[in-house]
């Protein structure tokens, strides 16, 4: 097991990707994050080294972990003239697992097979528990054996992983996943919100849904934490609120007209412009129940 391990973006995932991969045996040489206490932290947690400099982070690493926040985070480590991850590239691979825009995957594919360095993009429908356990639900694309060839370290990350093809296809994918995931979401916070303006005893009308065409992996997941306004992060209102809108884009782009993803990004985006971005999308039943939302206490029908 001779791979030296970079991660650039040490957040919740990240943070517990590296930790996983140093339980197997992986040596965690660099740790990158625009936080730099964080990045000290989990560094000398892991016995890694807090980068100075993205460019460093390649340099003492064969296989870096790119897991950062959106389109511009991506384009910034990649192509920032004065310090970005390609310096120094040649014959690295790059592993990037976060939910962006199709098109910059693409984009940084190019300039990576430019630097003479390998990519793959996998983005992952999985959340914390996952990334710790290494039970991730991975998507990768990219070239075949540049995937064949990481498989041996991807399956110490993930339970199930899924060879999508060309760059673009597995943040495509992801981008639908996340499109249906949160419509989903939405859809359960309205009908538990309908539920409790009813009356309806709320644990009842869950076990009634988990055994009716009702049912869905999100009320697995969020069904109680609705009820109990239990938000605590694993997926942020915040970017079930981006992601919605990478699958609206796409729809655009195929001339379709993507009704319910348009009202469940607007759902989260009113979350966000109520402060409650950071909050689980799981908190988007603050703005269904009728107790808890004084502006339907307003509406009339």
């Amino acid at each position: 097991m001779p791979q030296k391990i970079g991660f650039v973006g040490v957040g919740r995932m990240g943070a517990n990707m590296a930790r996983r991969l140093r339980d197997c045996g992986y040596d965690i040489a660099a740790i990158y994050d625009v936080n730099q206490p964080i990045a000290e932290a989990i560094a000398k947690e892991l016995n890694g080294t807090a980068c100075q400099s993205l460019a460093q982070a390649t340099q003492l690493s064969d296989v870096i972990f790119t897991v950062v926040s959106d389109d511009a985070a991506m384009r910034s480590i990649y192509l920032n003239d004065a310090d970005n991850l390609l310096m120094g590239s040649r014959g690295k691979l790059f592993i990037n697992c976060a939910t962006i825009t199709p098109a910059v995957h693409v984009e940084l594919y190019g300039k990576a097979a430019e630097a003479e360095a390998s990519m793959l993009e996998t983005p992952m429908a999985s959340s914390i528990t996952q990334a710790r356990e290494g039970t991730l639900y991975l998507m990768c694309a990219g070239d075949q054996a540049v995937f064949e060839a990481a498989r041996p370290l991807l399956n110490h990350l993930s339970t199930a992983l899924v060879y999508t093809g060309k760059p673009g296809t597995a943040a495509q994918l992801k981008a639908l996943v996340n499109m249906v995931m949160n419509i989903n979401t939405a859809a359960l916070a309205e009908g538990l919100g309908l539920a409790d303006a009813l009356g309806l005893d709320l644990d009842l009308v869950r076990k009634v849904f988990s055994q009716t065409g009702a049912n869905s992996r999100v009320l697995e997941t969020d069904g109680e934490d609705m009820q109990n306004r239990d938000h605590a992060t694993y997926f942020s209102a915040a970017h079930a609120a981006k992601d919605s809108g990478i699958a609206l884009q796409l729809g655009r782009d195929q001339g379709l007209p993507m009704v319910l993803a348009h009202a469940t990004k607007n759902q989260y985006e009113e979350m966000v412009r109520k402060g409650l971005g950071e909050l689980d999308k799981s908190g988007i039943s603050e703005l269904t129940f009728k107790s808890r939302n004084p502006d339907l206490q307003k509406v009339t029908v």
